[in-house]
């Protein structure tokens, strides 16, 4: 069975979240949000790593339940940033926390997360139609460009880009991969 490239054949977390979760098509504005936090604090650090601490992040976030989260204070903060178990970023925690905000405004605004992000595609798969993989398209610059407009924070174009991948508005699947 022929994966993408990038999937460590040796790694069984890998392997799973390619073959039963990278690509599909989320609707769920939980699982919109939980994708969108663990991709920001991705950035400068392999997928791998978190995928590797991605249930440590759902306990200390309690399950990403973004009405907990918008209430985090400085001493959560801190609870946070002492966790061995998570990546220790203070900016990504507080833009995690600001950006719980503005992801309920959107889903205010929109009728849901989901409303809003498959909007900029009506609701349509984007299908990766050649050999070579994009890190960001005039989608994700976009849709960035709109979320940074609105005040959300850690959501840069290749950022953005990686997110569609995983949320599954993107196939980005290789064309030998089976998963194509």
């Amino acid at each position: 069975m022929k994966r993408c490239f990038w999937v460590d054949e040796n790694n069984e977390i890998y392997v799973k979240y390619h073959d039963e979760e990278w690509g599909v098509p989320k609707y769920d504005d939980k699982e919109l949000f939980e994708l969108l936090v663990l991709e920001s604090f991705q950035a400068g650090l392999s997928w791998i790593t978190v995928l590797k601490k991605r249930e440590a992040f759902r306990k200390a976030f309690d399950n990403f339940d973004i009405d907990k989260i918008i209430k985090y204070n400085d001493k959560k903060i801190e609870q946070l940033l002492q966790n061995p178990e998570i990546i220790r970023s203070k900016n990504k925690i507080q833009s995690t926390i600001n950006n719980a905000k503005i992801f309920k405004q959107i889903q205010s605004e929109f009728g849901s997360f989901s409303n809003y992000i498959w909007g900029f595609t009506d609701n349509k798969i984007i299908k990766r139609t050649s050999k070579e993989l994009a890190v960001s398209t005039p989608l994700s610059d976009k849709i960035s460009k709109d979320l940074k407009k609105r005040g959300m924070k850690y959501v840069g174009t290749v950022i953005i880009y990686s997110y569609l991948q995983a949320i599954g508005i993107v196939n980005d699947h290789d064309l030998e991969c089976f998963k194509y």
